[in-house]
């Protein structure tokens, strides 16, 4: 088949990981290389290179030792990390001549032609319980280092099935997965990758050159062998965030930003402004590149100050560098941080702006001082800058923003201070909204405005927001504020008593009805304090009080309406680490200020707007809900969703004023989709709804099952329905939907039936969001498609029964399947020998899918099948051997060894003989001999079919043992 899983994507791969210099190794040696299948380390090439890269020290038992403890570090991410530091040269050994501990270096980064590079397929890995065979595996030293997943071209869904692999690896034998570093999924048309520990769809990042190539390129610069070393020693990171061990690896924008702040490092210029969007990782791009700084000897052991908000600094993720990578002070008083200044401090220093008020002038007036300011639009302005600019005049400062330059700021202010040295458009680097959407590095947004009644009268909020020129370019949510205080008129009608118990009342029941369902989070954003306590109030007389918190900054002179919401500093680290979690409560947080930057909660889907905004501080605020997010199910979040409450949205010129350019596709009407999701119901009566117009149940069966042999109808209606789907779940519960809802529920129907005959063993359910499938549910008519495949009970009657059965062929064969399927799957650890037989099965529904059989044909032996599965239990309960002795039985019989009773008894002592067999490695592996040897004395021709039936008896007797 063109664009098949080996020939077209996992054979080419190899090649060009070889033309990449990667040495290719068959699978039997690699085996042979690592010991066996429960080894996954080169052990000779892995000792020579510990010995050639240590030789001043090193003594065989050291090397052994080291290799033992890499080949025994934990199965979790813990136990990653140590392997990382093994790789990066941090970990020791105790060298007994010198009764000291010395670093051992596993990888020479700085002349990458010492390494030794190997790549491997069909890499069969098993810890005694599991056994996984991927795709590609590259090794470096000898020490596993990249998995790859690799999947055919035509699967639409591949990437997903791909990424399902990768998550079972890691669950099924974490001890491989351990050492691994990076892993790669791909279909030729798309690739990409992430760090193992690093599952999640989020995690998971776009990799393309600068100019995008095709497939051959994207393997080649992603198998370059100075880059992989380059990832592995300076793009990669361990730390710990609110106490969790985290695996960062960088995206290609941020490599390519990383890179470019480390040459405008060192050269003659002294200002540099990076605008990565909202959401796509500029704390991290900020560290990594201040690592690399900090580690180049040119710059002469300098010092980097990084200015954070208050969120990323509580998180502690700068004070809990999970390696020894580098020194990092958290200057968190004025008097800490004058103090680093004036000693002159190396290294890195984390703190925030406010620390630099009244700061001496000329504290420090090195060179080799490099300022790495985040949110730089706001950071840097004001007297702040200049007490910071001022304290340090000879540093070179590199501005890092979210959003882009409004069209207020161009040619003055903060841009031109960062950007003077990139004319004309003032940025060293730049990623755009578009950009990160289409990476999937952030998802889109969609508005939708309030019922008029509710919004705030247009006439106030242009008078006293919208058209004031000091809200133009707004930045800081502080000036904002300052602003919103003035706006008597406007802020009365915010705070209107009415009104405000009204959009309480209208936020639980949007909440309860459109957004709980999904199992999504949100964010009510009041124009106040005050508002948000009044807010607490009225939604707790519509929602369990425990579905919200408040979280806000306290005053020293509230009242005591404010500080009933007055939060200790662990009492709210404890409600956002419970907010990200979408097992746990609160569902909603009401806002005003705080959390608004900086705070990242994939779980969160929606925002009530209920306080004006504009330009950044709208762009910063929005972008909380536009993070990617992935449930246990694999279900993924389409897009962010905004309800504007203030009508802010109404005009969208006025409400963000940046080149149209810049935010492109920042966010949409939600009327967009509306009009999207009546053009895909028209799409589905003409493609797919036609299938079965106009016809009774069974032929309608039919029809579907039979256009759906085709894979590449079937991908095209996997991508159609979770398109609509997804716009569904956003919509609904929708007045506008009601002529829809129909149509919808018999493709939904349509879908999972489609699902169910030819995904084998994928829950169908999981595609389902509780909107749809409560609609599927709900929506049940006579007449119209089922939704479900029936499945029969293996027994004596069930070829009666099918034969009885009022449907068709088609769908009789699709029943028969599954019913097969399903005995193989629950009843195989107490009948060994379903195995084989459902491999008979599985085989013959390829076929017939391929059209390679006839229907007829294919029922036919669908009936033998039940015969013999109704067959071998009748001999079962009549012959006295065990489950596995019987499995044996079966197979010799099946395969017309004569005397096929007394061989698989003999079988009997064999297994006795070596009790570990299911195991034990080694037990595994004498058992394998003595069973050719039993089969060797039988009738059989050839070598290879002894090996053939050898491999069907071992598969059927290890997969019941599992």
């Amino acid at each position: 088949m063109i664009g098949g899983e080996l020939a077209s994507v996992q054979n080419p791969m190899i090649k060009y990981a070889i033309e990449a210099g990667w040495e290719y190794v068959p699978p039997d040696e690699a085996a042979r290389l690592r010991g066996g299948g429960a080894g996954f380390v080169f052990r000779e090439i892995l000792t020579e290179q510990i010995t050639r890269f240590n030789s001043h020290f090193i003594t065989p038992e050291i090397t052994t030792e080291v290799i033992r403890k890499i080949e025994m570090v934990p199965p979790n991410i813990e136990g990653n990390l140590i392997a990382w530091e093994y790789l990066k040269g941090f970990r020791t050994a105790y060298v007994t001549a010198e009764k000291c501990e010395r670093n051992v270096i596993l990888l020479d980064t700085k002349n990458i032609r010492n390494n030794t590079y190997h790549v491997t397929d069909e890499f069969s890995f098993t810890n005694g319980s599991k056994t996984i065979r991927p795709d590609i595996v590259c090794l470096i030293n000898g020490i596993p280092i990249i998995i790859i997943e690799t999947k055919a071209a035509h699967k639409r869904e591949g990437m997903v099935e791909a990424l399902k692999q990768i998550k079972r690896y890691h669950r099924q034998c974490p001890e491989l997965l351990s050492v691994l570093q990076l892993y790669a999924i791909t279909h030729i048309i798309k690739y990409y990758y992430s760090g193992t520990w690093n599952t999640s769809r989020k995690l998971l990042f776009n990799w393309k050159e600068e100019v995008e190539g095709n497939f051959e390129t994207l393997v080649k610069a992603f198998l370059d062998k100075e880059r992989v070393i380059k990832v592995l020693s300076d793009y990669l990171m361990f730390a710990r965030e609110d106490d969790e061990l985290k695996k960062i690896i960088l995206r290609p924008h941020q490599m390519r930003a990383v890179r470019k702040i480390l040459e405008r490092a060192a050269e003659d210029k002294s200002r540099a402004l990076i605008w990565h969007t909202q959401g796509s990782g500029k704390t991290y791009t900020m560290m990594f590149a201040a690592k690399r700084i900090i580690e180049n000897p040119q710059f002469e052991n300098p010092t980097v100050i990084m200015l954070v908000d208050r969120n990323e600094l509580e998180s502690q993720l700068f004070g809990h560098l999970a390696s020894a990578e580098f020194e990092v002070e958290v200057a968190d008083s004025k008097k800490n941080l004058r103090k680093l200044l004036a000693e002159d401090r190396k290294g890195l220093i984390v703190t925030m702006i406010h620390k630099f008020d009244k700061m001496p002038e000329k504290i420090n007036l090195k060179k080799n001082i490099f300022i790495l300011v985040d949110e730089a639009h706001r950071t840097t302005g004001g007297k702040l800058g200049n007490y910071l600019m001022g304290a340090i005049p000879n540093a070179t400062y590199m501005g890092f923003t979210g959003t882009p330059i409004d069209k207020s700021s161009v040619g003055t202010g903060t841009f031109v201070t960062f950007g003077k040295d990139d004319p004309p458009h003032g940025y060293l680097d730049r990623y755009s909204i578009a950009e990160s959407i289409d990476d999937g590095t952030t998802v889109p947004l969609h508005y939708t405005l309030a019922p008029n009644v509710l919004q705030v009268d247009k006439d106030t909020l242009n008078k006293e927001f919208l058209e004031l020129s000091e809200a133009e370019g707004i930045s800081d949510i502080g000036e904002l504020n300052k602003i919103l205080e003035r706006a008597v008129t406007l802020r009365n009608m915010l705070k209107n008593t009415e009104r405000m118990q009204s959009i309480a009342k209208y936020v639980a029941n949007h909440f309860t009805e459109t957004i709980e369902p999904l199992g999504y989070k949100a964010f009510l954003v009041a124009v106040d304090r005050e508002a948000c306590s009044i807010y607490k109030t009225e939604l707790d007389k519509y929602l369990p009080k425990e579905y919200s918190e408040v979280v806000y900054s306290p005053a020293q002179n509230d009242s005591e309406k404010l500080t009933r919401f007055h939060l200790s500093k662990e009492e709210e680290k404890r409600i956002r680490k419970a907010f990200r979690d979408p097992e746990k409560l609160p569902k909603i947080l009401i806002v005003t200020e705080k959390l608004l930057t900086g705070f990242d909660a994939p779980v969160l889907y929606c925002m009530y707007l209920d306080k004006p905004m504009r330009d950044h501080v709208l762009l910063q605020a929005i972008a909380r809900v536009n993070r990617p997010y992935e449930n246990k199910q694999g279900k993924h979040k389409p897009s962010g969703f905004v309800l504007d409450f203030v009508g802010i949205f109404d005009n969208l010129e006025k409400a963000l004023a940046f080149d149209s350019i810049d935010i492109e596709g920042v966010v949409h009407d939600i009327e967009v989709l509306k009009g999207r999701f009546a053009e895909m119901i028209h799409i589905a009566q003409k493609e797919y709804l036609s299938l079965i117009k106009g016809k009774i149940q069974d032929k309608a069966v039919e029809a579907v099952l039979e256009h759906f042999l085709n894979e590449e109808e079937r991908q095209a209606f996997y991508q159609f329905f979770k398109e609509i789907s997804d716009i569904y779940d956003i919509i609904s519960p929708d007045a506008f939907l009601r002529p829809f809802l129909d149509e919808f529920e018999i493709i939904a129907r349509m879908y999972r039936m489609v699902k169910e005959a030819y995904d084998k063993g994928i829950s169908v359910d999981l595609d389902f969001s509780k909107k749809t499938a409560k609609l599927v549910q709900k929506h049940t008519k006579s007449g119209s498609i089922k939704s479900s495949l029936d499945v029969y009970e293996i027994d004596g009657e069930t070829i009666k029964k099918i034969e009885e059965a009022n449907t068709s062929d088609t769908e009789k064969v699709f029943n028969l399947l599954k019913s097969i399927e399903r005995v193989v799957v629950t009843d195989a650890d107490a009948e060994p020998y379903l195995i084989s037989i459902g491999d008979k099965a599985e085989l013959l529904a390829q076929l017939y899918k391929n059209r390679q059989e006839t229907t007829k044909n294919t029922l036919e032996k669908l009936k033998e099948i039940i015969k013999e599965i109704n067959d071998a239990r009748k001999e079962q309960a009549a012959r006295n051997m065990t489950k596995e002795i019987f499995s044996i039985f079966w197979t010799l019989k099946r395969e017309g060894i004569k005397g096929s009773a007394d061989r698989a008894n003999d079988m009997n002592a064999v297994l006795e003989k070596y009790p570990h067999w299911r195991t034990s490695e080694a037990h595994e592996r004498n058992v394998k001999q003595e069973l050719y040897g039993v089969l060797i004395n039988s009738d059989i021709v050839t070598v290879a079919k002894v090996k053939e039936i050898a491999q069907k008896i071992m598969r059927a007797i290890k997969g019941g043992a599992h």
